[in-house]
């Protein structure tokens, strides 16, 4: 690894580190900006409780003291305590959470890249054929199909009508037909990346050359061909990756997966701060993270990359 990557990885970083810094102090004072008080939906409770709730918990600080205090305990990954789920810790309802949200988004990723690979690669080394148009008009359908009616139609039809899938997250093979949802559009996405990739590289000069060497066919697209068209699903798969775990939110409410998704929705119906501001910090940074590792990656499948 030479001087110039290493100081494009600390540049990018950097740059990671200071825009998480940003999403936590965005966050923090949007929701410190909230009139009403996170315990003031409570009727039954009078001012005196409210304030010794507030005390409790900090809120009757200084906002610029919350917010140094709030600073201190994301360093040691600790996010306060929840107001809505009888003073528990965020981060452990977070990590609760993220164990179901993680195995769904990742396996979803998974199936999308390499599902999505081999469809494009077929689609283009059959350019033009009944296949290829079939590909075509299947992904173009999924990838302009929303995960939540995605998932929507799934339940309906294995849940439901033929129940041969159970309709809760939480069941046997529950998980099933949530990451059906979810991969359906990446992969198509994929899918189209890769078969636009693969014709471009298909034309280029070096594989004509090793065409007219007499390589076989599976060596040309295996080992030349391939390798250099991955380029952008490389750089499309981290934002992917991000997006299916941010998008799973509806998708894990339709089917009542315990995920980070259900946990922030009945966040802000307990008008929980704490929680919401804990499950957005999670969930931006590990957006800005996939960028990140993206953008490292793209480079080192691609070295001719300028780094600027």
């Amino acid at each position: 690894m030479n001087e110039k990557m290493l100081k494009y990885i600390a540049k990018r970083f950097l740059l990671a580190v200071f825009t998480i810094f940003l999403v936590i102090s965005i966050t923090f004072f949007v929701m410190h900006a909230i009139p009403a008080s996170p315990f003031s939906s409570e009727k039954a409770r009078s001012d005196a409780v409210i304030a010794a709730l507030e005390a409790k918990y900090g809120f009757d600080k200084p906002v610029g003291v919350q917010f140094l205090n709030y600073l201190k305990g994301i360093l040691h990954l600790d996010f306060g305590l929840s107001t809505g789920w009888g003073g528990n810790t965020v981060a452990g309802l977070i990590k609760g959470g993220l164990g179901y949200s993680a195995r769904i988004g990742f396996t979803a990723a998974v199936i999308a890249i390499i599902l999505g690979i081999v469809f494009g690669s077929v689609a283009a080394i059959n350019r033009g054929s009944l296949m290829d148009r079939i590909v075509q008009v299947v992904t173009t359908a999924l990838v302009s199909m929303p995960s939540f009616v995605m998932a929507t139609l799934l339940l309906l039809i294995f849940a439901i009508k033929l129940k041969i899938l159970p309709a809760i997250g939480s069941a046997q093979n529950g998980l099933v037909l949530p990451v059906i949802s979810l991969s359906l559009s990446p992969m198509s996405y994929v899918t189209r990346l890769t078969r636009s990739s693969m014709l471009d590289v298909l034309g280029q000069d070096y594989i004509r050359t090793a065409k007219a060497k007499g390589l076989k066919q599976n060596v040309v697209i295996f080992k030349h061909a391939l390798k250099n068209a991955l380029s952008p699903v490389i750089t499309y798969a981290g934002p992917m990756i991000a997006n299916i775990l941010t998008g799973s939110m509806v998708v894990e409410n339709i089917f009542a997966v315990p995920g980070l998704g259900r946990l922030f929705v009945n966040s802000m119906l307990r008008t929980d701060y704490m929680m919401i501001m804990g499950v957005t910090i999670v969930l931006a940074s590990f957006i800005i993270i996939m960028n990140f590792i993206s953008d490292i990656l793209y480079k080192v499948v691609d070295p001719r990359i300028d780094l600027g």
